[in-house]
């Protein structure tokens, strides 16, 4: 009885055995087969993508203006400052932020334009930002800049804006190479303020205001 029971037992143990070697080869075999799978879609070029614009906020999407971007004439600024020769450098630097950043097409004003921009250049200062008891270390270079936009067919200012520019810079023994970083630092004050500008032009653009202050009835006067 013994020796049956324990050839029983073993017969058991024998086919537990089979049973989990099995079980490891379907799963070694389907790992592999996943994996073939994969590199076959890799190889063939297949991806997985979503087709159109997305899901968007309100399940509304968001409609592109159709309209072309206006057409803008910028003048070379007045000078009226005591710093002479900045009506041409910043007049480029007005065409160059204009022409990237604000939302309008810059032509020359040989060119048909929808709007024209002028400017005047009001002053130019540079106050002391930190100082010792024998010398100035530090100043700032400060300009103040007035803007104006005409619609070229009606005549009316559609937008004007103030703007100002600052720039930083240090003070050193060599008077000659001060007069350099204030020079310097009057350009980036400059550059800074065309793009501040450009900016602010931009936002009226997208938001229809110039549109909507160019069809304004003037209210009748008293």
């Amino acid at each position: 009885m013994q020796c049956e029971g324990r050839d029983v037992w073993e017969k058991q143990d024998v086919k537990k055995r089979r049973i989990l070697r099995d079980r490891r080869w379907w799963c070694r075999a389907s790992l592999a087969c996943l994996a073939a799978a994969s590199l076959a879609l890799v190889g063939c070029g297949y991806q997985f993508r979503v087709d159109g614009a997305g899901p968007t906020i309100g399940g509304v999407p968001a409609a592109a203006s159709s309209d072309p971007p206006p057409r803008l004439v910028i003048k070379t600024l007045t000078n009226n400052s005591f710093e002479p020769n900045l009506e041409a450098r910043y007049t480029n630097y007005f065409r160059d932020e204009f022409s990237t950043g604000s939302g309008a097409h810059v032509v020359s004003e040989s060119d048909m334009a929808d709007l024209v921009l002028s400017g005047q250049i009001l002053s130019v200062t540079v106050p002391t930002l930190s100082f010792s008891q024998a010398a100035t270390l530090e100043s700032r270079a400060e300009v103040v800049v007035l803007v104006r936009v005409e619609e070229t067919r009606s005549g009316k200012v559609v937008w004007t804006q103030l703007a100002k520019g600052a720039a930083e810079f240090f003070i050193t023994q060599d008077l000659q190479f001060n007069r350099t970083l204030q020079n310097r630092a009057v350009e980036q004050a400059g550059r800074i303020l065309a793009a501040d500008l450009a900016s602010r032009f931009l936002l009226e653009v997208e938001t229809g205001g110039l549109t909507k202050r160019a069809h304004m009835k003037e209210s009748p006067q008293r």
